[in-house]
């Protein structure tokens, strides 16, 4: 087969996945949400564990190492819990645009610190972790008209992931970074991290996921355990004297509406740039841990952590 065929083969796989998710996300906007989002939990917790049984043994090992005081059917009620969190989380990432047009289902429960601060940022980092709807997590930065942007793992698929893009216009008004591309280049990690740094250098305001295994990254500790994390949006911080904003979503009940939670942490400047990373890194990952520890069926436990 010609590199033609073969190119035209993959274009029209793209065009007829592409075209198989907008039909979906159509038929899922003909629901109210919070009958669509149940529908979906009630789904992945029958079949997510028999579609990938893979990633149900892998969130079922993690709740071993992070609950060994629990019994074995306390943990499986947790991991069915997180897929009832993901299957509502599907919807509502086909239907952002119009969640977020609805601001009385976001609340920001940190007043005090977010009062004080929402008009002068400057330049700022948001760290958060997938829980509840993450994506909702860089909304204090929204509401404080700062234009974030963020980081997320691109689609291979173009045609998807311009659609993804916009459907976020009004989420990440400073645009979407793509680990491995940058503005829809591909480009290596370290153009990567030059863009991200010249970035928050000249103001801006990032959103980072930090809670996934990065076989580079630092390990720190994670429910008692070493677990390599990246640790790019503290090296940014450090660099260029940025502020750090912890953000957690945490969704209310099984309904569609969140509360946001937003704790600053300090960026130490002393002589040594390596201990200040580190011990922004180890202050995060706690900070993780006691938020997972207060809700953990929201957390993402079928992701890998640890190895």
């Amino acid at each position: 087969m010609s590199a033609d065929h073969i190119s035209f083969a993959r274009d029209l796989q793209f065009r007829l996945e592409y075209g198989l998710l907008r039909f979906i996300a159509g038929l899922v906007g003909l629901l109210p949400l919070e009958t669509a989002t149940g529908l979906s939990a009630r789904a992945w917790r029958v079949l997510a564990p028999r579609i990938n049984p893979k990633r149900h043994n892998r969130a079922l090992a993690n709740l071993a190492i992070a609950f060994p005081e629990k019994s074995d059917a306390e943990r499986l009620e947790i991991c069915m819990a997180h897929w009832e969190n993901l299957g509502r989380v599907m919807v509502e990432t086909m239907q952002i645009d119009r969640l977020i047009q609805d601001p009385s289902r976001i609340h920001i429960v940190s007043e005090r610190l977010f009062g004080r601060y929402k008009d002068k940022l400057g330049p700022a980092i948001g760290v958060s972790l997938h829980m509840g709807n993450w994506e909702l997590a860089i909304w204090p930065f929204v509401e404080a008209r700062a234009n974030p942007a963020a980081v997320y793992r691109s689609v291979n698929n173009p045609y998807i992931d311009r659609y993804l893009r916009w459907q976020r216009r009004n989420l990440y008004p400073g645009g979407l970074f793509g680990r491995g591309k940058v503005e829809g280049e591909h480009g290596d990690d370290q153009k990567t991290a030059r863009i991200l740094t010249d970035f928050v250098r000249r103001g801006g305001r990032l959103g980072l996921v930090c809670d996934l295994y990065d076989r580079t990254g630092l390990a720190v500790s994670f429910f008692g355990q070493d677990a390599k994390t990246q640790a790019i949006g503290a090296m940014i911080a450090r660099r260029v004297g940025s502020r750090i904003w912890m953000s957690r979503c945490k969704r209310v009940g099984t309904s569609s509406r969140f509360e946001i939670e937003i704790r600053e942490l300090r960026v130490p400047r002393t002589r040594n740039i390596g201990e200040d990373v580190r011990w922004i890194m180890v202050e995060m990952q706690k900070q993780f841990e006691a938020w997972v520890r207060e809700a953990p069926e929201q957390w993402m436990w079928s992701n890998r952590r640890w190895s």
